[in-house]
């Protein structure tokens, strides 16, 4: 049996069993082989049989008797289940007659504290009565012998006392008893001062301890609020020795902030007393002689150290914020600032609009000085400059403004030197003072006042940088553009559009940035729009005035370089064989005046206005370059340096970059080829492409320009 448990292995598998017991056996571990016995390996299994079924009856008669024992142990443990339930029961059942036995007693016991309390109570305040009879007593004499007036160590128990005295003999008469009623008055006083006096003692020698037990006691004496002075006067004594009034200010509160909860049994409102004295005190002291002292000999710096010490006390402010002080500590302190500034600040935006105007005429003043020029009071409408006292305009102003509005040749133009009386420094500064003038603003002025103060500066903006400068030198650069007949004019008009459009930028950039925050939801939102609107709109009437004058001008100076260099013989030679040149003189001179101009529009202006202003000096180019042509007569070889010329102008054409003027020159150019086409195919060439859709006058008048449009052959052919 025990070979048979051997072979018996976890996890149990029938077959690896039966591999194991054929091994085991004599002649059954080699199948096949000569030593293989198959009777013997028969005889083993039914040998093992045998042994499994005796060891199978042993098992199942142990486990049987296992299951008999343990029903037993089972009935055993259900007995003793049910006996520990009974006791259980009968064990709760003693614990509620017990917890109703000790209610019961509980109740009588409160019910005789409630008698023994309700004898006690009257006879403690009989016996306090006697006491204070007695103390009473002592006063009617005038001699205190109690040991508790006497003696110094207990002056607590003697503040007590002499407290409800001085209560009592507040109901007393007058007349009967006006001598006891001052002595219990002047110990009252007395023991008060030697309370106060030693809450400062404690307070000099850092005891936290003693100095809440004094306070206490003063608790319930009139000068409780003096005992708070005392503990706030002490506490500022050697803060305020560095420069800076507000982070000492804040340094002191942190530090009373954590101390004034373990003496005093109202922190927040003695927190908050501290903090008024500083504001009241302190801080209105330095602000008055910060200010005072700049107040009407400075304006820049009177304005420079309001703001600064009003956003330092605000955020002192901010700071204190963290602190108890009570309910409404957000209104408690801003009145505290209010009180303080109240008197700067209702006139503030005064004395910022008179600074700023003072200012910003003082910046364009010295600017026009260092240019050593004295401004003219110029005006076309629009944005108005200087306002004429006079009744009567001169014969020469009448002639100025006639000839900015025409291109009539009404006397001389004003010589401005190159100079386009723009500054880009000027600008910097005023828009810095008026970005300034902004923070301010938004610092100082009341909510309710912020978008119409804002709305005032900017009105200062617009009159010393759009009016004064923009438009004066707008103005002065119109009336510096001489007549479309000068002969060299220097046009620095293109000049004043650049720097006033950069200018612009910087001004709309100002307008984006600090302005709009101040004023979009209020109604001066739409006002601003509107006044900035219409400041653009008048100065773009006048920058297209003067672009359109200066056009004229460089169209008239084209004129004069034709007018000077283009010969009559360059387009009918005398010697038809001996043309050497490929282009006139006039041509390449005026090609090259043409690209300088184009590129100093390209310069001078940026976006869509580069290609709207080139397209109209390119149309006006051509009509000129159309006109100029039809002044000649043409020979065959003259035809051909014609075409040689429109050929350059039309690459020059090119540099523009826009679509019609290289179609208008490429039609002329067309056109130009009706000059030299042999007569049987000039109705050919009429017809092509670019020629079709021209009216027959214009193809016409080309054609007569020929030297030999006379003849019979011609004249027939065209007709």
């Amino acid at each position: 049996m025990a070979t048979t448990a051997e072979l018996f292995e976890e996890p149990f598998v029938a077959d690896e069993y039966i591999e194991r017991l054929a091994w085991r056996t004599p002649g059954g571990g080699s199948r096949g082989g000569e030593a293989f016995d198959p009777k013997r390996l028969l005889e083993e299994f039914v040998n093992h049989i045998q042994e499994l079924q005796v060891m199978d009856e042993r098992i199942q008669r142990k486990v049987e008797k296992l299951e008999q024992q343990c029903q037993k142990e089972a009935k055993e443990f259900a007995k003793k289940v049910q006996e520990l339930q009974k006791s259980n029961q009968v064990a709760f059942q003693h614990f509620q007659e017990l917890d109703e036995h000790i209610s019961y007693v509980a109740t009588k016991v409160c019910h005789l504290g409630d008698q023994l309390e309700g004898v006690n109570t009257p006879r403690q305040r009989a016996v306090e009565a006697q006491k204070l009879m007695k103390y009473f007593n002592e006063f009617l004499d005038g001699e205190l012998k109690s040991d508790v007036f006497t003696n110094s160590e207990k002056i607590k128990e003697a503040a007590d006392i002499i407290q409800k005295l001085h209560l009592i003999a507040q109901e007393l008469p007058f007349d009967r008893f006006s001598e006891v009623k001052s002595k219990i008055a002047s110990k009252y006083h007395d023991l008060e001062c030697q309370l106060i006096q030693e809450f400062t003692s404690a307070q000099r020698r850092g005891e936290i301890s003693r100095m809440r037990e004094v306070a206490a006691v003063l608790l319930h004496f009139k000068g409780y609020s003096h005992c708070v002075d005392v503990y706030i006067k002490q506490c500022q004594e050697g803060a305020f020795l560095r420069n800076d009034v507000f982070e000492d200010a804040a340094i002191l509160c942190q530090r009373v902030n954590k101390q004034v909860g373990e003496i005093f049994s109202n922190p927040e409102t003695v927190l908050a007393k501290l903090i008024q004295n500083i504001f009241e005190v302190k801080l209105q002291g330095y602000v008055k002689d910060q200010l005072e002292e700049h107040r009407k000999s400075d304006a820049e710096q009177y304005l420079k150290n309001l703001y600064d010490l009003y956003t330092r006390t605000t955020n002192l402010s901010s700071k204190l914020m963290e602190f108890n002080l009570g309910t409404d500590k957000q209104t408690f302190l801003s009145k505290l600032i209010k009180s303080i500034f109240i008197s700067y600040l209702e006139n503030y935006i005064e004395v910022e609009i008179g600074y700023l105007k003072s200012r910003s005429a003082m910046i364009l003043q010295r600017y026009y000085d260092s240019k050593n020029h004295q401004k003219r009071s110029i005006g076309t409408g629009g944005i108005q400059i200087h306002k004429r006292t006079e009744a009567k305009l001169s014969i020469q102003d009448l002639k100025e403004r006639l000839r900015q509005r025409t291109n009539l040749p009404l006397g001389p133009s004003i010589d401005t030197h190159g100079e386009t009386f723009l500054s880009q420094e000027v600008v910097v500064n005023l828009l810095q003072e008026t970005k300034q003038a902004f923070e301010r603003c938004h610092r100082l002025s009341d909510p309710s006042d912020l978008p119409k103060n804002a709305f005032r500066i900017f009105s200062m903006l617009v009159e010393f940088l759009c009016t004064e400068h923009i438009d004066y030198a707008l103005e002065t650069g119109l009336a510096g553009i001489p007549s479309s007949d000068s002969k060299n004019a220097n046009l620095y008009f293109l000049d004043v559009v650049h720097q006033a459009n950069t200018i612009f930028h910087l001004f709309d950039k100002q307008f984006n940035d600090h302005l709009m925050p101040l004023i979009s939801s209020s109604p001066k939102l739409s006002e601003c729009l509107q006044k900035k609107k219409d400041i653009i709109e008048q100065m773009e009437v006048k920058l297209d005035m003067g672009i359109d004058r200066t056009l004229n001008c460089m169209i008239g100076q084209m004129k004069h370089i034709l007018a000077a260099e283009q010969k009559k013989t360059d387009f009918k030679p005398e010697d038809e064989n001996n043309v050497l040149i490929q282009y006139t003189n006039a041509c390449v001179k005026v090609c090259g005046y043409v690209r300088k101009q184009v590129e100093k529009i390209r310069n001078s202006m940026d976006g869509k206005n580069v290609d709207t202003v080139l397209m109209e000096l390119g149309v006006r180019f051509h009509r000129l370059i159309y006109e100029h042509l039809q002044q000649y007569s043409y020979s065959c070889m003259g035809g051909m340096l014609a075409i040689c010329d429109v050929a350059e102008y039309r690459k020059c054409a090119k540099d523009f970059k826009i679509a019609l003027v290289l179609q208008l020159f490429d039609t002329l150019h067309a056109l130009c080829n009706l000059l030299v086409v042999a007569p049987d195919n000039l109705k050919q060439v009429c017809s092509g492409e670019q020629l079709a859709n021209l009216d027959k006058n214009i193809l016409h008048s080309f054609v007569q320009l020929r030297v030999d449009y006379r003849s019979a052959r011609l004249a027939r052919h065209f007709s």
